[in-house]
Formats: C-alpha cells, structure tokens, sequence
C-alpha cells in the first residue's frame, strides 16, 4: 500500500498508542475528582496541554481542549460572535475548510453578515479585499493557515497586522500547517489558533483551540468547569493524552522527517510534470506545505484516476476529506480560478512519514501510463 492521503488523517505514531494504551491499561480517574486516581489523570492532561502550549509558543492556560479540530473551529467563531453582541460581522477567505464555511454559512443564517475575501490564482488572500471588508461591527477575521487542497500558506501575521489597526480579533485553521511548518501565534499574531491530533499521527477526536489571554469569547458547551468553564463536559483524556505524545515524537524526530517528505514530493512534483502532459499544478510555487501536491488533469474525472490508483494500491484524494463524498466542485479549486470540468479533474496528494523513495519511483511509472489510458477513453480532447 501507497498512502498518498495524509492532509485527511494520519496513521497512529507506535509511540502514541503505546502511551494511550498505558494509560487506559493504568488510569481511569476522573480528572475533575479531588482523590489522588482523580488528580493523577488530571496531572496527565496538565502535561500534555503543557506540550501542546510549548509548540506553538503559547502558555498552558491559552488552551483549551476540544473533540476535533472541526470543533475549535465552532468554538472560534461562535465563541466570539456571542461575546460581541454589539458586533454582527464575519470575515472570512473564500477557501476556507468546511468546517469554517457551513459555520460561516449558519451564520449568516441566523443574521450575521460574512464577508468571503477573495483569494488570487495561487489561493493567496487578497489582503486589500481584506481590509476593505473591515468595518466597525467585524467582530472576527478568520482566515486559514495553509489550505487543505492545495497547501497554499497565507500570510496571517500581516492579516493580524491589518486587524489590530481595527481593534478586531483574529482566528486562524492551524490544523493543516501544525507539524509541517513552524507555528508560533505571536509570530502569527493571532488571537486564536485550530489545531488537531489526527493531523499529526495521533489520535482523532482530540483537538484544541488556542485562545490569547484576554480574549473575549463565550462558552461553547455548557455544564460543567471543565476547561475553565468554556468546554464543558469530560475530556477525552485517553485522547488527550495520545495529542501531547504525538506532540512529543514531533519534536523529537519532525524537523528531520519535514525535510526527507519534502524532498519526495519535489521530486514526485517534477517526475509528474516531466511524464505527464497537459498537467495543471494548483497552489503557490513556493509559500505552500511543500508535502501538499494538488494536480488538474484536463480531460478526465478525478474520480477515475482515484479509483485506477487504488487498483495498483496506491490511494490518493480528490480535494477535502470533510467533503470527499459531495458531488459539488471544489470551492477551493473554483475559487483560485478553474473552470468546473478542469476542477473536477484535480488529484491530492499529501505526503507523510511511511512514504519512501520507492513509492515515489512506483508512482511515477503507474501514473503516467493510467493517466495516458483513461484520456485515450474519453471523448474530452485536452488539446481543445
């Protein structure tokens, strides 16, 4: 098997199940019980928000767990808007993951206006649409990290630039960017940041959502004191504590495996555009996740490609995991300018840490010869 699906959910790291087993095997206080079963799985869950905190250059008590990454984002947004009463205004980029464009939609629903920024033909925001889109009832910009489709990474420290002139405060989706490129928030300058465990072989149903000090949101889920009163409900502290593992083997082998997964994608990059004509790469030559290839192939249903991979084993995407199932065009794809038939022709994948050079080498002698037979059945000319 070839897994080329990363940006969609990672495997589990052998460290991290080791350490969720353990603890499952040894603990099941819990954390909120004064007793010492209680504050031993409560010392745990202390640890690992210390490691998470550590990551990003933030402080254990700027974050709060949550369910997933999804979840933060909720969070986020509806957190803020219900602490601003006074403010009714969203913006948002028009690629942002699902996960911030239904909230935003629900929203907008519920009365809120939202502003979807534009983004270039590379999936840079427009930072003067940006700022034209500010007014004195924004409440909150949000505005992703790196896309999930296409890797493209946004220049949020000047997004937080232009919001602090505006006294607005800023959420950034980290979730796609934490473990591929540096993530500091007071780098980045945001006031709230996503990320999520399953991005980075840890568990799935744990995320976190950083929240500068200070910051004005509301609860998200009501009842008990859990996370200081603003997530309420027992955590999840198996999985909590499989995130600050996870967290734990990146720091201590990422940097190393960030540069060697780099070097396979350049080189499966340049293997596909020399083999394969009339290939559209998608995404900014340089300020993206370098793992991240998105590529068009005019012509054909990414579908068909997919699925021809998949007999060879070798499994790939064909944009937003959160999305895989929906007939609808990529927003991220159309948004960055492609026409819907050249869209739906378009292939991610997303390298990780079990891919090696020979996988690279299989791929690139299947690819081209899938590609070549699926064009010669179609009635499309990609010459037209």
């Amino acid at each position: 098997m070839i897994y080329l699906d990363h940006n969609a959910t990672t495997p589990v790291d052998p460290a991290v199940a080791e350490a969720m087993a353990r603890f499952l095997k040894d603990h099941f206080g819990n954390p909120s019980s004064l007793y010492p079963i209680g504050r031993q799985v409560k010392e745990l869950l202390s640890g690992a928000r210390e490691r998470v905190a550590c990551a990003i250059g933030a402080s254990r008590g700027e974050i709060f767990f949550t369910g997933s990454g999804t979840e933060a984002d909720n969070f986020a947004l509806f957190g803020v808007l219900n602490a601003l009463p006074e403010r009714d205004e969203l913006v948002v980029s028009s690629i942002e993951h699902p996960a911030i464009m239904e909230s935003a939609r629900y929203l907008e629903r519920r009365g809120v206006k939202v502003t979807y920024v534009p983004v270039d033909s590379f999936g840079t925001v427009d930072l003067d649409a940006l700022r034209d889109a500010l007014t004195p009832r924004t409440a909150l910009i949000s505005v992703m990290h790196a896309n999930n489709e296409i890797g493209t990474i946004q220049p949020i420290d000047k997004v937080a630039r232009i919001a602090r002139e505006r006294g607005i405060p800023v959420h950034t989706d980290a979730v796609q960017s934490f473990g591929k490129i540096d993530v500091d928030v007071d780098k980045l300058g945001v006031d709230l940041l996503t990320v999520s465990a399953h991005k980075i072989y840890g568990p799935k149903g744990v995320g976190a959502l950083y929240i500068r000090k200070g910051t004005n949101i509301h609860p998200y889920i009501h009842g008990g004191h859990q996370e200081r009163r603003l997530r309420a409900g027992t955590e999840n502290t198996a999985g909590i504590v499989g995130f600050g593992e996870a967290v734990r083997v990146l720091e201590e082998k990422g940097k190393k495996e960030r540069v060697r997964i780099e070097g396979l994608a350049e080189t499966l990059k340049a293997g596909i555009e020399a083999k394969i004509p009339k290939v559209r790469f998608n995404g900014h030559p340089e300020k993206r996740i370098k793992s991240t290839l998105n590529f068009a192939f005019p012509g054909l249903e990414a579908e068909a490609i997919l699925l021809a991979l998949a007999t060879k084993e070798i499994y790939v995407s064909t944009g937003s995991a959160c999305s895989e199932e929906s007939e609808e065009v990529s927003h991220v794809l159309l948004a960055i300018g492609l026409k819907p038939e050249i869209a739906r022709s378009a292939v991610r994948m997303s390298l990780g840490r079990a891919n090696t050079d020979e996988d690279i080498a299989v791929i690139l002698r299947e690819l081209p010869g899938i590609i070549d037979k699926l064009r010669k059945i179609t009635a499309f000319n990609p010459d037209a």
